[in-house]
């Protein structure tokens, strides 16, 4: 008995020090050193942009020019109001018109995408992998690719000059449903199973099953689409004055010269704000989803 108990000390011990990281305190340093260096050059072009929208003309040429404002104002905000008032067109118009192009868009794109993706992820049907194998082709083309084939079907259609000429074509962007259906693939096949043996429609499965679990998918989806749509000038389809949207009318602000270079400066900012916190409120629930969720059969 004795040397059972004097054994079990050294079995513990012998397991704690496989349980430490095979690493010395110069490699952690240089890891976390390597980690703040990306850190800093990454968020610095966020710094640059709102420091620059704080300064006032003067220091805005200034030579050598200076990270951070010696007088910070917000004069180029109040300018940027002024002068969105003298137009004809109201600066909340603008700004509804994105706002709902955004909204809409990203709903559109994010349950098509996602119900295409769990029928060729989860069923299999003539003609799913050419399907399939198409879609990826269609990542290949960039916008300006498909713009004018775009522009005729729009005009077929006689939904140029309206925000649905915006709203559609985001519906069927092709990086959705590739995303939802590699993230859907992995869902095991005798959940779903065992769902619909327990009386589950279609559509209930979808919403309350595979949807939750593939949660990060779509957050992600979101990120993206709302970026695209929020900075989506369209003025190719989009004519009328009162249809455009926000990112269209301050562009023009921003085309106005050295006298609006304050203006464009907080154009800069307003116009990444929206991005960037949408993404900063979706990072912690993608981040807590990964580790979280996985399931295997």
């Amino acid at each position: 008995m004795a040397k059972e108990r004097m054994a079990r000390p050294r079995k513990d011990q012998n397991v704690a020090n496989r349980r430490k990281p095979n690493r010395s305190r110069a490699g952690d340093a240089f890891i976390y050193l390597m980690l703040g260096l990306t850190a800093l050059v990454m968020v610095y072009p966020l710094v640059f942009a709102v420091a620059a929208s704080l300064k006032p003309l003067d220091e805005l040429f200034r030579f050598p020019p200076r990270l951070f404002p010696s007088n910070p104002t917000f004069d180029n905000f109040a300018d940027l109001v002024v002068t969105m008032g003298q137009s004809w067109v109201p600066f909340g118009r603008y700004l509804s018109n994105t706002v709902l192009i955004t909204l809409i868009g990203t709903a559109g794109h994010l349950v098509i995408a996602s119900m295409a993706a769990f029928v060729l992820a989860k069923y299999d049907f003539p003609g799913s992998k050419a399907f399939f194998r198409l879609v990826v082709v269609a990542l290949m083309f960039s916008g300006y690719v498909t713009g004018i084939p775009n522009y005729l079907v729009l005009t077929r259609l006689g939904l140029v000059d309206t925000s649905f000429a915006v709203i559609l074509p985001a519906f069927a962007a092709p990086i959705g449903m590739f995303l939802m259906k590699q993230f859907m693939e992995g869902i095991p096949m005798a959940l779903i199973e065992s769902a619909k043996m327990d009386g589950a429609s279609e559509m209930r499965v979808f919403w309350q099953i595979v949807m939750p679990n593939v949660k990060p998918a779509w957050l992600t989806l979101i990120i993206f689409s709302v970026q695209g749509l929020w900075n989506s000038k369209a003025s190719t389809v989009i004519y009328s004055e009162a249809r455009k949207t926000l990112t269209y009318a301050l562009g023009q602000i921003q085309a106005g010269g050295i006298a609006r270079t304050g203006q464009a400066a907080a154009v800069t900012v307003i116009m990444m704000l929206v991005p960037i916190t949408i993404f900063i409120l979706s990072e912690s629930r993608i981040l807590e989803t990964m580790a979280s969720s996985g399931i295997k059969e």
